[in-house]
């Protein structure tokens, strides 16, 4: 009497993908209850079995429950039966969460790039201000136009579109302006050394 009962209360996989179904549709919380009545106890004992432990299969089951609430209207009874697409996401899921915990434990790789820069020495202050100073003065033989839009370009990183706009000129005298004055710079600069 009991063995009949228990097949009364499975759903078919028909049933099953009408809940689906009637959850995408209608966000029907009823239909939705029948489903995590149904499907969450075999989730969560299909975790356990692929070596998750109790609680963390119980947090991926709520995920996949979720997921299934979220994304109930993705499902398509053509390619897949429902308890096919469940435990799907089940096992993605999963494999989620282990990436997720074996990434936070793996060592840190030291990066060179991390590390402080040592503190400028004497020489490279030296050899840097007296560098600054040469692209002053060539900034100096620029017509204002060109010298305005290397600094709002290099300096103040403007986009080029931003500088036409602000400047009232159309972006490819922007672009042009500013092929003309660094040309006009790269010889100013190489000519002093």
């Amino acid at each position: 009497m009991n063995e009949a009962r228990q097949k009364e209360a499975t759903p078919s996989p028909e049933d099953l993908a009408r809940l689906i179904g009637a959850v995408a549709k209608d966000r029907d919380r009823n239909a939705f209850a029948q489903l995590f009545a149904y499907f969450a106890p075999r989730v969560k004992t299909f975790l356990m079995r692929s070596g998750l432990a109790d609680p963390m299969a119980e947090e991926v089951t709520q995920e996949v429950m979720l997921t299934l609430w979220r994304k109930a209207s993705y499902f398509d009874p053509c390619r897949a039966g429902a308890s096919t697409w469940v435990f799907t996401i089940a096992r993605n899921q999963r494999i989620d969460r282990l990436r997720r915990i074996r990434s936070r434990m793996a060592d840190p790789i030291f990066d060179p790039s991390d590390a402080p820069d040592p503190p400028p020495s004497g020489e490279e202050i030296a050899i840097t201000t007296e560098r600054e100073e040469e692209v002053r003065k060539a900034l100096e033989t620029l017509s204002s136009e060109q010298a305005t839009i290397v600094r709002l370009s290099y300096f103040a990183e403007k986009p080029h579109a931003e500088i036409a706009r602000e400047l009232g000129i159309p972006l490819g005298t922007v672009k042009s302006r500013i092929r003309l004055a660094l040309n006009r710079l790269r010889t100013l600069l190489d000519n002093d050394r």
